[in-house]
C-alpha cells in the first residue's frame, strides 16, 4: 500500500486548504484512513480518521473547522481545512490500516501500518 499526500502550502490565518491522500497498491481491505500532524518539537497527533463503514473521528481542536471525506472511485481521502490558525502549522501525514482504528484506544500513530510522506501546512498570522 502506498500513500501520496499533497495539498499543503502557505496560507494566512482564516484561510483554507484541502489536503489529498491518494492510496494505491494492495488497497483491498484497507479499513481506516487517518490524518496526523506533527509540529516542530511536538508529538505526532491525530487530526481525523475515517473507517470504511463511514465512522468518522475528529480531534476536538479541529471539530467544526476540518472535514474528512473520501472518493472511492479515485481511492483518495480529502481533509478540507477551514478557518486555519497559526496553531495548525505542522507537517500533515496520512495513514492507513487494515483494522478498524476508530476506537479511542486505537488512535495512536503506531497502530497504523502505512504512512504517506508529510505535506507541510504553514499558517501565517
Amino acid at each position: 500500500v502506498q500513500l501520496q499526500a499533497s495539498g499543503g502550502g502557505l496560507v494566512q490565518a482564516g484561510g483554507s486548504l484541502r489536503l489529498s491522500c491518494a492510496v494505491s497498491g494492495s488497497i483491498f481491505n484497507i479499513n481506516t484512513m487517518g490524518w496526523y500532524r506533527q509540529a516542530p518539537g511536538k508529538e505526532r497527533e491525530l487530526v481525523a480518521s475515517l473507517t470504511i463503514d463511514g465512522s468518522i473521528y475528529y480531534a476536538d481542536y479541529v471539530k467544526g473547522r476540518f472535514t474528512l471525506s473520501r472518493d472511492n472511485a479515485k481511492n483518495t481521502v480529502y481533509l478540507q481545512m477551514n478557518n486555519l490558525g497559526p496553531e495548525d502549522t505542522a507537517a500533515y501525514y496520512c495513514a492507513a490500516d487494515h483494522a478498524n482504528l476508530i476506537q479511542s484506544s486505537l488512535r495512536r500513530a503506531q497502530e497504523y501500518d502505512y504512512w504517506g510522506q508529510g505535506t507541510l501546512v504553514t499558517v501565517s498570522s
